[in-house]
């Protein structure tokens, strides 16, 4: 709906006797929605995830003036090829993020998850990032990052039930 549409819905409102300011009540909200757009929801959409990304990018440059952002990735895999583990993650304005950390349960203490995230690390360094976050679910592997040198700066309880996200934060 357009702006002087709007202002004329507006303007009928306060002829009907509603001071300025004051809440039209849900016609005029209903209104305004029906003609602005259709909400869909549903799972997977690549094309719309390309479009926000790109979008919120545009929208964090003009903010910060940073426009190194990457994605970060470290594999590991065996001698026949088969993946072992692997990070995937980011780095943007100095700063690097884990986003999701995975090791095959049969190689589990093996060392691979710190050597992941020592190569991750040194590859954020590399691209001039001094700090770098995670997250883990309290579930998961908390005790691993402290253990590492990450410090939790915060959780979110109840994620999911019972259990907590705990955000860490390490400077590199």
């Amino acid at each position: 709906m357009d702006v002087g549409r709007l202002r004329l819905l507006t303007a009928d409102v306060n002829r009907r006797g509603l001071a300025e300011g004051e809440a039209a009540g849900p016609c005029l909200y209903s209104l305004v929605m029906e003609s602005a757009g259709k909400i869909v929801t549903g799972t997977e959409d690549a094309d719309l995830k390309a479009r926000l990304d790109a979008e919120l990018t545009a929208f964090n440059r003009a903010a910060t003036g940073a426009s190194d952002e990457q994605e970060l990735s470290v594999k590991v895999t065996d001698t026949e090829g088969e993946l072992i583990g692997g990070l995937t993650g980011w780095t943007w304005g100095g700063c690097a993020g884990i986003n999701m950390l995975w090791v095959h349960a049969d190689h589990r203490r093996d060392g691979w998850g710190r050597q992941l995230i020592a190569a991750a690390e040194e590859e954020a360094r590399r691209r001039g990032c001094t700090r770098i976050v995670v997250s883990s679910m309290t579930f998961q592997a908390p005790e691993f990052y402290r253990g590492l040198g990450y410090l939790e700066t915060g959780r979110t309880q109840g994620l999911p039930a019972g259990a907590a996200d705990v955000h860490f934060h390490k400077p590199l």
